[in-house]
């Protein structure tokens, strides 16, 4: 079961360290915003979703966003949230790495390529 929240965007501005992940999902949220239709940060019972776009067609797409998900721990963490939606709705996990790759159907793609709309 997926619920929806509204507070999509992280406010992790006034921090003493330097976060880039958490400004990377900041660069995402606007990015989506600016494709259209409505951003949200999502939750399932299996964890957070950063990102559900509902469109104004009716569909939805999942973003997981990740500054790297170069060790296997943390691909795994990624991607186990988007693993347990059963919908058939894309599902992306955007981060830096260079390689892209298709995982039980999450596209893992370079955050760079997918602004570009490559």
């Amino acid at each position: 079961m997926l619920w929806i929240s509204v507070s999509a965007i992280s406010c992790k501005t006034n921090a003493p360290t330097i976060d880039l992940g958490h400004k990377l999902e900041n660069v995402v949220y606007f990015e989506l915003l600016r494709r259209g239709g409505e951003v949200y940060a999502g939750r399932t019972d299996a964890g957070e979703v950063d990102f559900v776009v509902m469109k104004h067609n009716g569909e939805r797409e999942y973003y997981q966003v990740a500054y790297t998900a170069n060790d296997e721990k943390t691909l795994n963490r990624e991607l186990s949230s988007l693993r347990k939606i059963k919908d058939t709705y894309p599902k992306y996990l955007l981060t830096t790495d260079f390689d892209s790759a298709n995982i039980d159907g999450i596209r893992k793609i370079n955050v760079i390529d997918w602004l570009l709309g490559k």
